[in-house]
């Protein structure tokens, strides 16, 4: 059986933006921090990357349908957090933040990361950004690599 999988090596000539939401930014600003660590570890040039920054998890999907709508970008790298509170609002945001993503992918055939921190405490998100959990930025970044490396392969 033939198997077919990407790398991790950076493709210097795919333009790779990635996208934060402000709201968090304590969290978010972490997870920036290692997903450009990760670019930068597996060969790429930081400033080859853009970042663009949303007011909160909900302007992700958005963002990522725009810069992908333009043709100029290969990949995008979501990156945000939503924090359990006492209300629904969660729930909705988590929701749409993460089916948007997904929509956009899907749309424009291209790697979307899904870097969306949903925990029920800042604990947990702090966890995830850079402590115990390891950090996710670094983890969404790498998949980006790895799917633009699978559809090179795909493709050839």
């Amino acid at each position: 059986m033939k198997t077919i999988e990407g790398n991790l090596q950076v493709q210097p000539e795919k333009k790779v933006a990635i996208i934060a939401a402000r709201f968090n930014h304590l969290i978010t600003d972490r997870l920036v921090e290692g997903a450009q660590d990760a670019y930068v570890r597996n060969g790429g040039d930081a400033d080859a990357l853009e970042l663009v920054l949303v007011p909160g998890a909900f302007e992700l999907p958005m963002a990522a349908e725009r810069l992908l709508s333009t043709g100029r970008y290969d990949a995008v790298c979501a990156l945000g957090a939503v924090i359990r509170g006492a209300t629904p609002h969660f729930d909705y945001v988590s929701a749409e933040a993460t089916k948007g993503i997904a929509t956009v992918s899907l749309k424009y055939g291209k790697p979307v990361a899904f870097g969306l921190l949903t925990t029920d405490t800042i604990e947990q998100a702090i966890e995830r950004a850079g402590t115990k959990a390891g950090n996710k930025g670094f983890e969404a970044m790498m998949t980006v690599i790895e799917m633009l490396n699978l559809y090179r392969e795909i493709e050839a």
